[in-house]
C-alpha cells in the first residue's frame, strides 16, 4: 500500500502597510495569529501561519509592510524581515488596497524583482469599493507584462472570495511530506503570541498618541494549575508616553490589560491572571542591541 500524496509549500504575503496582510492570514487559517489594527506598520515581525487541510500544508509568512522611511533600526528592522521572507519561498501573494496604487506599491514590486516563485496580485478590500466593475480594466493594466501570475480580487474581512484564494493555494503547492505537525498552527512560542496581543491592544487604544514607540516583553510565563500567569513589561520612550499609557489612575493601562487578557484566554485556552508594568527605555527604536535585546532578530 502506498502513502497518500500530499503536498506542502511555502507562501510569502507581502504588500506595503495597511493593506490588510493580517487580516487576510488569520481569515486563512480560521483563526488570529497576526495582530491587526487600522494602523500602519502593525506587523513587525515574520510570522508563519501553518495550515493544514485534507493532504495540503501551507505555511504562510506573514511580513511587515515595505515601506520608504528606514530612518530608525526598528524601520531597517521591519524592511529586512519583509524582504528576506521571499527567499525560498513557493508562491508569493502580493497585497494591494483596492485599485489604489502607490508608491510604496512601487517598491514592493522592485523588492520582487528576482523572485523565482509566481507571484499573484491580491487585490483586497473589494466590500469597499464604490464601483467593482473598475477592477476589470485595473486587472488587464496590471496583468500586461505577465509579471504576475494570478489576478484575485478578495475580501479578507467579508470572507469574499476567500475559497478561490485557498484552491489557487492548494493547486500550487510542491508534491512533499508535511514539515510540521499537523496540529501545528504557528512557529511562534505562547510567550511572543502574549507580547504581540498587548501590543495590539495598546495601538488600538493609543494609535495616535503612542503610533510606533512601545515593545512588549514577557517577563514570566507560568501555568499554575487551572490558571496562567503572565507578566509584561511595556517600553516606550520618554515619561510623556509612560503618563499616556498609564493613564488617569492606572485606567488606560487596566483597559489594555482586560483585552488583552480576553484575548489571551481565547488564545491559550485556559484563565490568565495578567499584570502589566510601564518602563521608559530611550531610543529603543534606534538602538540595534536594543531591539535584539527585545526579540527583534533575523529569522
Amino acid at each position: 500500500m502506498t502513502d497518500p500524496v500530499t503536498r506542502c509549500g511555502y507562501v510569502a504575503i507581502v504588500g506595503r502597510p495597511n493593506v490588510g496582510k493580517s487580516t487576510l492570514l488569520n481569515y486563512l487559517l480560521g483563526q488570529k495569529l497576526s495582530i491587526t489594527s487600522r494602523k500602519p506598520q502593525t506587523t513587525r515581525h515574520q510570522v508563519m501561519g501553518i495550515l493544514t487541510e485534507s493532504d495540503t500544508q501551507i505555511i504562510f509568512v506573514d511580513t511587515p509592510g515595505i515601506h520608504k522611511e528606514q530612518g530608525k533600526a526598528l524601520n531597517r528592522y521591519m524592511n529586512r524581515a519583509a524582504s528576506s521572507a521571499l527567499a525560498d519561498v513557493d508562491l508569493v501573494l502580493f497585497v494591494v488596497d483596492r485599485t489604489r496604487w502607490t508608491p510604496e506599491d512601487d517598491l514592493v514590486m522592485r523588492a520582487l524583482e528576482g523572485v523565482n516563485a509566481p507571484v499573484a496580485l491580491v487585490v483586497n478590500k473589494i466590500d469597499m469599493l464604490d464601483d467593482k466593475a473598475a477592477l476589470l480594466p485595473y486587472s488587464e493594466a496590471r496583468m500586461v507584462d505577465d509579471t504576475f501570475d494570478a489576478f484575485l480580487p478578495i475580501s479578507a474581512l467579508r470572507n469574499d472570495n476567500l475559497e478561490t484564494l485557498r484552491q489557487y493555494l492548494r493547486n500550487h503547492m510542491p508534491v512533499g511530506p508535511y514539515f510540521f505537525p499537523e496540529d501545528q498552527i504557528t512557529d511562534r512560542s505562547s510567550r511572543f503570541l502574549a507580547a504581540e496581543l498587548i501590543r495590539e491592544k495598546i495601538v488600538r487604544q493609543l494609535g495616535d498618541e503612542l503610533p510606533y514607540t512601545t515593545a512588549v516583553e514577557i517577563e514570566s510565563f507560568e501555568q499554575d494549575g487551572h490558571i496562567l500567569h503572565i507578566g509584561a513589561l511595556i517600553y516606550v520612550e520618554r515619561s510623556g508616553q509612560k503618563a499616556i499609557l498609564i493613564g488617569e489612575k492606572g485606567s488606560r493601562l487596566r483597559s489594555i490589560g482586560t483585552d488583552a487578557r480576553k484575548d489571551m484566554e481565547q488564545a491559550f485556552e485556559t484563565k490568565v491572571m495578567l499584570k502589566l508594568w510601564v518602563k521608559v527605555k530611550s531610543g529603543w527604536s534606534d538602538d540595534d542591541r536594543a531591539l535584539h535585546s527585545l526579540g527583534f532578530e533575523e529569522r
